[in-house]
């Protein structure tokens, strides 16, 4: 089994990733408030090691507000409020897997360390500039992640929500993995098929099919700091 070291160092090398990661790094340098921080950009890979990948849950660019993005789609660091997205997941876990309890947070490293990646299709933003660094080559680099991975694992579970997500996925060959595809958990959307779509309890049934340990969805209920996890 490869590493991300090997797959990402690979695509470290193409013009599309040189080209959003300096451009990142020229507007931190400019006075441009970007998130997340340098340090936690590449999140997503260091709390999921390739060898324990199960699920792969695709967003679209982290969130614009202070504080709130750490690397990981979906998720915010410990003293955040919960964002309405993340709120409208956990109202579809309570719903989908018996004996969920909401949490008061939303940081999601739980998930990840257990093998949910949780990856954004653009890596960086600005402060109150949603997709503000989309079409600068974040794409064709997380196009290049989903690939690979495609390639080189079996049994994943892919959960495309909304549009944006499906189109991405569009190279993921349903065969080999399981993709669940229903709207996005945003206000404007959840209301038409986000909610009801079982897809935490579908991903679970197909890993123990393939006899995979199941992730355990359950968030802890309080956490004083990100430190604990």
């Amino acid at each position: 089994m490869a590493d991300w070291s090997q797959i990402i160092g690979n695509l470290k090398h193409t013009e599309a990733f040189v080209h959003a990661n300096n451009y990142q790094l020229q507007r931190r340098n400019s006075g441009a408030v970007v998130f997340p921080p340098k340090e936690d950009v590449f999140n997503a890979f260091k709390y999921t090691p390739l060898d324990k990948l199960k699920v792969v849950i695709l967003g679209q660019d982290p969130y614009p507000g202070v504080g709130q993005a750490m690397g990981l789609a979906f998720s915010v660091h410990t003293k955040i409020p919960v964002p309405r997205s993340l709120v409208n997941i956990y109202k579809e876990l309570a719903s989908d897997i018996p004996g969920f309890q909401i949490p008061d947070h939303g940081n999601l490293i739980p998930w990840a360390r257990q093998g949910v990646l949780l990856l954004n299709a653009c890596l960086t933003v600005e402060e109150g500039k949603p997709l503000s660094h989309q079409k600068i080559g974040w794409e064709q680099f997380t196009d290049g992640v989903i690939k690979a991975i495609n390639d080189k694992c079996e049994n994943l579970v892919f959960m495309l929500w909304g549009n944006p997500a499906q189109q991405k996925g569009a190279c993921i060959d349903a065969n080999k993995h399981l993709v669940l595809k229903c709207a996005h958990p945003s206000p404007l959307s959840a209301s038409r098929g986000f909610f009801g779509c079982h897809h935490f309890s579908k991903a679970n049934q197909y890993l123990i099919e393939h006899h995979k340990k199941p992730i355990d969805w359950q968030l802890p209920l309080h956490l004083d700091g990100d430190e604990q996890l």
